[in-house]
């Protein structure tokens, strides 16, 4: 691993350089920023010791700079507002550093190219901007575990193309958001830990809406202050968890340019009792926490028919009633968490329905690659 640069220079002339990867050593001091003539600029410091940016460090940037990566590190301070006058930059992640001060409102709405916005883990406080105008780019944005303030804004709703929206770990105020249900394209929402209250708003009957979550694969609303009954309605807007699919699916995430490569979204949610980091989203992931709320009523049986969910966490509730025989439908589920409720009854039909789920799913898996005979098929089909 290098530890240093020569001298520490903080331009540095190379004039033909268009790929910098600096990532995975001990380099420390100022951030060297390279002047290079190049068509395009892609940067990448990160997994570094460094502590330091130039002032005004976004107009030392080359021009055409398109990924910047400046994650693990020690960097701390304010984002320099000059970082806005790259407007071809698609890819900024300043994520698991030191940061502090507002999120910069051009970072939002004044990079026209910008799509994928990673400030994970930093100390950014106040309120989100609420002047997010149209044009906005971005699909991704990661603000978990900062100090954010005040509502999600509204005028996030231009952000038409936005697939994950990720404020976990934050002071957000109000509401669930329900009018993020209309982003076409939105796979993974993370509001955990936070201060969200009120109820879950029924959609039924209100033809205003279409495809509400449709795209929706990863719910994370656990440690709010979310009450009331689950309206059983909601549930079955989640159209991609319906899908019953059998291929590995597509990573999540972004492919800038030819010379960029593809830059994968991440997330951490609770999965099987941890807080496991997926640094690999795949689309056939699907998973809802509602745990650590004050939601009530009876367990909706609407859940059922989530027939890909792998994970689900209903627990530190107050869920009343049996478990639905339909929870017999998800064959596919690998962790299922409803302690700590007001729940009675038996499991017997539910049990029985989820194992004769998981036979007959093995079943099609032998005859999809072909190695079963039929005495071997007949003998599985006995237990259902």
């Amino acid at each position: 691993m290098f530890a240093s640069l020569e001298n520490s220079p903080s331009i540095v002339h190379m004039y033909n350089l268009n790929y910098l990867n600096l990532s995975s050593n001990k380099l420390h001091g100022t951030v060297p920023i390279p002047l290079t003539s190049t068509l395009e600029a892609f940067l990448d410091y990160s997994n570094n010791s460094f502590s330091s940016i130039m002032p005004d460090f976004g107009r030392y940037l080359p021009n055409n700079t398109i990924y910047l990566d400046l994650s693990r590190n020690k960097l701390s301070g304010h984002i320099p507002r000059s970082i806005c006058t790259q407007q071809d930059l698609e890819i900024l992640d300043l994520s698991y550093n030191n940061f502090s001060g507002v999120v910069p409102s051009c970072l939002m709405q004044g990079i026209s190219r910008l799509n994928m916005l990673k400030l994970r883990e930093n100390h950014f406080n106040g309120m989100l901007p609420e002047n997010i105008g149209e044009g906005c780019m971005l699909e991704t944005i990661d603000l978990n575990t900062n100090r954010i303030e005040g509502k999600i804004p509204k005028s996030l709703s231009n952000c038409q193309g936005l697939q994950l929206l990720d404020v976990g770990n934050n002071q957000i105020v109000g509401s669930f958001p329900s009018w993020l249900g209309v982003f076409p394209h939105l796979r993974v929402l993370v509001l955990r830990s936070n201060q969200l209250n009120g109820t879950i708003r029924d959609i039924k009957g209100d033809h205003t809406i279409n495809n509400y979550f449709a795209s929706l694969q990863i719910l994370d609303l656990a440690s709010n202050n979310f009450s009331g009954n689950l309206p059983k309605g909601w549930f079955k807007e989640l159209k991609a968890m319906m899908e019953n699919v059998s291929d590995e699916g597509q990573v999540l995430g972004h492919g800038a340019n030819s010379s960029s490569g593809f830059y994968q979204d991440t997330v951490t949610i609770t999965f099987k009792g941890f807080d496991l980091s997926f640094t690999k989203i795949l689309s056939t992931f699907k998973a809802i926490d509602l745990s650590n709320n004050s939601f009530d009523g009876p367990v909706p049986e609407s859940i059922g028919r989530l027939v890909s969910l792998r994970g689900l966490n209903m627990s530190y509730n107050n869920f009343t009633g049996q478990i639905p025989y339909q929870y017999g439908n998800l064959s596919q589920l690998e962790s299922m968490d409803l302690s700590r409720n007001q729940i009675t009854g038996n499991t017997t039909g539910v049990t029985h329905a989820y194992f004769s789920g998981m036979v007959e799913s093995f079943i099609q898996q032998l005859v999809w690659k072909n190695t079963a005979r039929q005495p071997v098929l007949n003998f599985f089909r006995q237990f259902i």
